[in-house]
């Protein structure tokens, strides 16, 4: 493994990183804040208090999955954008979307269809964007 993270694009990894994060505030602040408030069981008017961990947070966690998205696609030679795609597909729908959706079948989450909806069509998206820019690098 550790050949295979010698051999990562670490500049697509910062991009991927950067452009997921900006698709993720575009997506819960500008694109649909109502529906994943609504999935939380807010009032889309109220807006939450954002402390530093809302941001810092995901941007790790894309960070994370961004290298292990690199990871796998040098380790399977994904180096064509259709099957960039088509990996970004299967791990957006196969894990990203199903743990979403996981995730939100609980008592904490009001409206778990919703949420999945929402949450899972960003991670869905995100995965698809992600694979795009590192095999575009590459």
């Amino acid at each position: 493994m550790f050949d295979v993270l010698g051999d990562i694009n670490w500049l697509a990894v910062l991009l991927s990183t950067i452009a997921y994060s900006v698709l993720g505030a575009l997506w819960f602040t500008l694109l649909f804040p109502s529906p994943y408030a609504l999935a939380l069981g807010r009032d889309p008017a109220q807006k939450p208090d954002m402390s530093p961990i809302f941001y810092l947070g995901p941007l790790l966690c894309v960070l994370v999955t961004s290298l292990a998205t690199a990871v796998l696609m040098r380790s399977l030679g994904i180096e064509n954008l259709g099957d960039a795609v088509l990996f970004g597909t299967i791990v957006g729908v196969g894990y990203l979307v199903a743990t979403t959706f996981n995730v939100a079948i609980n008592p904490n989450i009001p409206r778990p269809l919703r949420y999945g909806l929402v949450s899972g069509g960003y991670f869905l998206a995100g995965s698809l964007l992600s694979s795009i820019i590192l095999v575009v690098l590459a």
